[in-house]
């Protein structure tokens, strides 16, 4: 009976258990699984390519040839830990159907998350990529700017890090500038955003053209396309990005645009705030002064000047007539204190107009106008 039962304790339930589990994969294996599975639908519209029944298959994806030997890649991101590693794998999966050679150029803004360290992970296995990052939040001018002073290609193309850009729209933006424009502007026609943004958007698009004579539909499309020559000669601070096609179009640059696919925003929170509408405005006045008045600012002082004044003088004028001819007593009328104000704002407006037309000559620089062609 002894001998019988020593074979039993060799079989035990808990190798049976153990065995199976070797076949499971570890719980962060299964977290890299799910987010992979996450970042393919990030682009739900995008079909796979199926040949007709009958042909032979065909390659999913054809190389593109440009005459830009080098393209930039610019992106710009605030807290978008979740966004970015997907995102590059689209531009990664772009950029194989090109020829030309490129550059990816990540600019962080001062991120609070670890969205950083994302793309130091993507740097070390891809010398491709380029990366500045901010101290602190200086916007997304600042972060263009930085960008468009270290860029090493022809062609540049920006587009925002939150996964509503879609980079399959980068060829198309490169063959609208090979038809011979400087720069080429997205046109998100079909919008996913809060309705309050979307309202906001084209009455702010409305105004923009309306003042700048500018007829491009979305001025402030993440996803642009510029020859090199026009981020050189165009500097973007505070707000202005916003403005980009105006500052190129005053600069002797053409501007054009095309309609792109636009997402819905899958991780974070939109940087769009009741605030930025206003401050949008108020940069609207600082593009019209500096691309109209900036060398001529008694153009604009001047003429004010001389239209206050001249109200003035008129309701001076009046009340003078009044007083001579019929005797009405002009002392203590409201309109004699406005007559006069009117003068005396009238001629500091005209004198701040001289002031500004003093530092302009004696601080002009040749090299602000832009040459195309010299011999």
């Amino acid at each position: 009976m002894d001998n019988q039962n020593k074979p039993e304790p060799q079989i035990q339930q808990p190798k049976a258990e153990i065995i199976p589990a070797k076949n499971q994969p570890p719980q962060q294996s299964q977290q890299q699984n799910q987010r992979k599975k996450t970042y393919r639908r990030y682009y739900n519209n995008r079909k796979k390519f199926r040949p007709p029944s009958g042909e032979p298959n065909q390659p999913p994806q054809q190389i593109q040839n440009f005459s830009f030997k080098k393209i930039s890649i610019i992106v710009p991101f605030f807290n978008e830990e979740e966004s970015l590693r997907p995102l590059y794998n689209e531009i990664k999966k772009t950029l194989r159907g090109i020829s030309s050679d490129y550059e990816i150029i990540f600019v962080d803004d001062g991120s609070s998350d670890k969205s950083l360290n994302v793309v130091k992970e993507l740097a070390r296995v891809d010398n491709k990529i380029h990366y500045y990052s901010f101290r602190t939040n200086y916007g997304k001018s600042a972060a263009l700017q930085v960008a468009f002073n270290n860029v090493s290609g022809d062609a540049v193309i920006t587009l925002d890090a939150d996964l509503q850009d879609d980079p399959a729209e980068i060829p198309n933006l490169l063959k609208k500038l090979e038809e011979g424009y400087d720069l080429v502007s997205g046109w998100k026609k079909k919008r996913y955003d809060p309705i309050v943004k979307k309202f906001s958007s084209k009455f702010f698009n409305y105004i923009t053209r309306l003042f700048t004579k500018v007829k491009i539909h979305d001025f402030n499309c993440g996803l642009k396309a510029y020859r090199k020559q026009v981020v050189q000669n165009i500097r973007v601070y505070g707000e202005l990005h916003r403005y980009i096609p105006v500052l190129a179009n005053w600069k002797g640059f053409s501007v054009s645009e095309i309609i792109v696919k636009h997402h819905p925003r899958r991780y974070g929170k939109t940087k769009f705030g009741i605030t930025r509408f206003f401050k949008g405005f108020v940069d609207l006045i600082t593009v019209i002064f500096t691309t109209r008045y900036i060398k001529r600012p008694m153009h604009l002082f001047g003429f004010v000047g001389l239209l206050t004044a001249l109200a003035g003088f008129i309701i001076s004028a009046v009340l003078a007539y009044e007083k001579i001819i019929y005797g009405t007593g002009i002392g203590n009328r409201p309109l004699l204190f406005l007559g006069i104000l009117l003068i005396i704002v009238g001629i500091q407006f005209f004198a701040i107009g001289l002031l500004g037309e003093i530092l302009v000559h004696n601080f002009q620089d040749e090299n602000e106008y832009v040459i195309n062609e010299k011999k």
